[in-house]
């Protein structure tokens, strides 16, 4: 497919959003506006997957809109068409899911508009050519997923959330302007292939990556800069918080890769100790923090946190391996990186869809008052279960293929010279050990809570099942995270173009698509299809011997009652059971979490209460103090505006002498 048909796709959806807004106020276009994404998303991920499947050239198109002398540049190589795969892959099934969500939708006007505009920027961003189309759509797509943010504006948390979001989506953006401001360089290579061409050194590289840090990072969600996730996401429609858990962050993670591997080229080892050190931060810190959420979506938010963390651990260490000459490492770590961005936007996209459908049906989204569904939702109960295990990393499910692989490269990658990568290089493995360890615990809370047990409340005992359409989108995604598990070798053979282009050099290749091959075979592989075949034999042996020794027959009893058999729902074991333990190990040094038992004196009738508190390092440390530092200087600033003429005059005056100061240094 030729970048003109996906440039038609692209113009087709800003099209259909300007049609939604003048229509909609007339009646409810949702089935035909998701429809239409639904087809021209699958149009643009047939036209990625052909690109990469063919191996083709790269295609370049230049249009006469954008800057005056350089014009809008949009170009596909293998980068541009994986990603073009994640987004549109994730669009497909949000719009599909969405045909039957969008009509519980309360203000449906709110989000149409926006919906296909979002899309159309998102591809914007992958097919870029130049830095000026780069950050345009860069904006417009933070500017559209605000406006999904703030689709329920009427509510306080919500209108914070859009705050949040729209001052960081800001800030990235500046960083990223100051970035390509630096790979332009003074004769303004405003082009991707002139930059490439034009590489920056010494300590200008090392500023480009920090700059890309903060501004790519931003988007994805890297500690500390993960802030408005949690927010933001449980703000929007679900099948608006898919697209911004499952696909927005990895456009994010695609800027930081054509940044730092296509544009500037590698940043050297303390580059490299950088991304690795953020990374298995970023994975740690985000497990914990949904280990203490009892909302399903914050949790699910602070998740895709966690996930960010593991593909930046894997880029840190392609960076590290790169700078050293080990391109065949460097490749298998790109590889693990690239893998787990597509591993992520399936159970991801997959676990906010199954949220939408037990918040719907059971009108909350806090899990201690839910409780029971598997009973009222079976089916969601079973693909909400297949996430759970893929983002776990259970086998035979496609999250253990991609983290083995990340594994696979911190333990067979070469010993670096370096002495802080000695030391940090298992220190990552530890902390991915680690988040996965607690990225199990967490969500054996969640499916425990949410879909096990007795309801605990009225809503959650009434539930049902989801529509026909949620339920098809959200059994494609668990069937597409079972048969990435299975068949590793085939993604990771469509992942060749990519890596090679990015690394120059890339994994083995899988000839029949089955045995995941790091390095070796005689070191270390993988078949996921030999594990999966042997867990289906073990289950149905174990099942068929528990009949007929049982006697054949089903029985049915209550649940172990752990000795206290009451009738009360309450009794039942909690999400914050659940997170305590975890509280008491890592929240005083980290959230700075405390318990106090209050006790009523003798004789009062007044109930005892349990008081618990925790803080968030990253809010009260960095955001509060620059929020009030910011508000203490606009106070200070809030006498500018009663000045006279002259002042202002002078002030004009003084500002023109010291810029033409700047300018004769500079010079």
């Amino acid at each position: 497919m030729s970048i003109a048909a996906l440039l038609c796709c692209v113009a087709l959806l800003f099209v259909l959003s300007v049609m939604s807004a003048t229509t909609n106020r007339l009646f409810n276009a949702s089935i035909p506006v998701y429809a239409a994404c639904f087809v021209l998303s699958l149009i643009m991920l047939w036209g990625g997957i052909g690109h990469l499947l063919t191996s083709a050239a790269d295609m370049e198109m230049v249009l006469p809109i954008g800057l005056a002398w350089t014009g809008a540049h949009f170009k596909l190589d293998a980068l541009a068409a994986f990603f073009l795969v994640i987004v549109n892959l994730g669009v497909a099934a949000a719009s599909f899911y969405a045909l039957g969500y969008g009509r519980h939708e309360e203000a449906p006007h709110r989000v149409l508009p926006f919906y296909p505009a979002f899309i159309a920027a998102m591809n914007l961003v992958v097919l870029a050519g130049d830095a000026f189309t780069f950050l345009f759509a860069w904006e417009f797509m933070s500017l559209t997923s605000w406006a999904l943010v703030m689709a329920h504006h009427r509510e306080k948390e919500n209108l914070h959330a859009g705050y949040v979001y729209i001052v960081m989506a800001s800030f990235g953006t500046f960083m990223l302007l100051l970035a390509f401001a630096l790979l332009a360089g003074p004769h303004g290579h405003y082009v991707f292939s002139e930059m490439r061409h034009n590489p920056v050194l010494s300590w200008r590289a090392a500023l480009v990556l920090f700059l890309a840090l903060l501004g790519a990072g931003s988007k994805a969600g890297i500690y500390p800069l993960h802030v408005w996730l949690p927010l933001a996401h449980p703000a929007a429609p679900s099948h608006v918080s898919g697209l911004m858990s499952g696909v927005m962050t990895k456009v994010a993670v695609y800027g930081f890769i054509r940044i730092v591997f296509g544009l500037l080229g590698g940043s050297g080892e303390n580059g490299g100790m950088a991304v690795l050190t953020l990374g298995g931060i970023t994975a740690v810190m985000g497990v914990l923090y949904a280990l203490m959420q009892h909302d399903l979506k914050k949790l699910l938010a602070f998740s895709t946190v966690e996930n960010i963390g593991i593909i930046f651990i894997g880029l840190g260490l392609a960076l590290v391996f790169k700078t050293n000459g080990q391109d065949a490492f460097a490749a298998l770590a790109f590889t693990a990186a690239l893998f787990h961005v597509f591993n992520h936007s399936l159970f991801k996209s997959l676990l906010f869809f199954g949220a939408g459908a037990v918040q719907t049906a059971a009108q909350t989204r806090d899990m201690e008052r839910l409780g029971g569904l598997i009973h009222r939702m079976p089916q969601t109960a079973f693909v909400f279960l297949v996430g759970c295990a893929a983002i776990s990393a259970l086998l035979p499910f496609n999250g253990f293929a991609s983290e083995w692989l990340t594994f696979q490269a911190i333990i067979q990658g070469p010993v670096p010279s370096h002495w802080g990568l000695k030391m940090l290089v298992p220190a990552s493995g530890a902390m991915l050990a680690l988040a996965a360890a607690l990225a199990a615990a967490c969500f054996v809370k969640v499916y425990g809570i949410v879909f096990l047990g007795r309801p605990r409340t009225e809503k959650a005992k009434n539930a049902v099942e989801t529509d026909r359409f949620s339920l098809t989108a959200m059994f494609m995604l668990a069937l597409l995270c079972l048969l990435a598990g299975i068949f590793p070798g085939f993604v990771i053979n469509v992942l060749t173009p990519t890596v090679r282009e990015m690394t120059g050099a890339h994994m083995p290749h899988h000839a029949e698509g089955l045995t995941l091959v790091p390095v070796s075979a005689v070191r270390s592989s993988y078949n996921g299809l030999l594990v999966f075949a042997f867990m289906v034999f073990s289950a149905g042996l174990v099942a068929l011997l528990a009949r007929r020794l049982g006697g054949g027959t089903p029985r049915r009893a209550p649940a172990w009652d752990c000795g206290f058999p009451l009738e009360d729902p309450q009794t039942q074991y909690t999400a914050e059971s659940f997170a305590q333990p975890i509280r008491r190990v890592f929240g005083r040094s980290l959230f700075r979490a405390s318990e106090r038992v209050e006790m009523p004196p003798p004789g009062s009738s007044a109930p005892a209460r349990l008081v618990q508190e925790s803080h968030d390092a990253a809010w009260e440390g960095i955001y509060d103090r620059i929020s009030s530092r910011v508000f203490c200087v606009a106070e200070r600033m809030d006498r500018f505006q009663f000045l006279s003429i002259r002042h202002y005059l002078g002030i004009v005056f003084l500002s023109l002498i010291l810029l033409l100061g700047v300018l004769a240094l500079w010079f």
